[in-house]
């Protein structure tokens, strides 16, 4: 729906510009000066969640009446925890209870990881299965920027050709299943000793599981590393 307030109800605050320095800020309308606010928000949001080409587009809706402002005015966000529907206000520099409040729709659309076909779940992923394409991701939590960041892990959901990958479906696939046997490789100053295991517990890449070496009988504990191959954890922590 196009913003459409008449400029009579932003009086007190257009004088209030109109008393200031007119840069072209100044001269901006308050609709203006609130969708400005707004698209900075947005990229900002885009930038710290890595985002490929970010776009957005907003739009003001003003609520409420207008009163008069003696001095300068400045634009505080409300709520913008939801793109789609944020909040902020314009008001008196000098007396904050003088404001109008405003309703900004926006939306954010980026080059984002799609799946080109439908993935199961709990399987890893493969590069052929992604795609990069622009998306709107206003309501998306975590959608993924890059294709390597992607492959390999496995999705907890099965997902749907065309759907955008989110990182909290994301888990690293299980490399070690309980009761298979894996590669116990312990290193130290450039020596490497392989030993035969058994998993006494199921792992993914970096998970530390209980693990009996089957040589001599012994239990350990030790860190997945591959499929199949992990290394003790006192190893481990040593070349940290």
């Amino acid at each position: 729906m196009p913003f459409s307030s008449s400029l009579s109800h932003y009086a007190w605050l257009l004088a209030a510009l109109a008393a200031c320095a007119c840069t072209a800020a100044e001269a901006a309308t308050p609709q203006e000066l609130v969708e400005q606010s707004a698209r900075r928000h947005l990229l900002a949001v885009a930038e710290r969640a890595g985002l490929n080409a970010p776009q957005v587009r907003v739009q003001a809706l003003a609520r409420g009446a207008a009163a008069t402002c003696p001095d300068s005015v400045k634009v505080e966000p409300l709520d913008t925890r939801m793109v789609s529907r944020m909040r902020f206000a314009v008001v008196c520099s000098s007396t904050p209870d003088q404001r109008v409040e405003f309703v900004v729709r926006g939306t954010l659309t980026a080059e984002v990881v799609v799946v080109s076909e439908d993935v199961q779940a709990n399987r890893p992923i493969a590069a052929e299965q992604l795609t990069l394409e622009r998306r709107d991701v206003s309501a998306v939590v975590d959608p993924m920027p890059d294709i390597e960041s992607v492959v390999g892990r496995s999705s907890r959901r099965a997902l749907r050709a065309g759907q955008v990958v989110s990182g909290r479906w994301l888990v690293e696939p299980v490399l070690v299943k309980r009761g298979t046997r894996v590669n116990i490789v312990a290193r130290n100053g450039g020596v490497e000793v392989q030993v035969a295991g058994e998993a006494l517990e199921s792992g993914r890449r970096n998970e530390v599981i209980r693990v009996r070496n089957a040589g001599n009988g012994a239990e350990i504990r030790a860190r997945v590393v591959d499929e199949n191959v992990v290394e003790p954890v006192s190893t481990a922590q040593s070349q940290d």
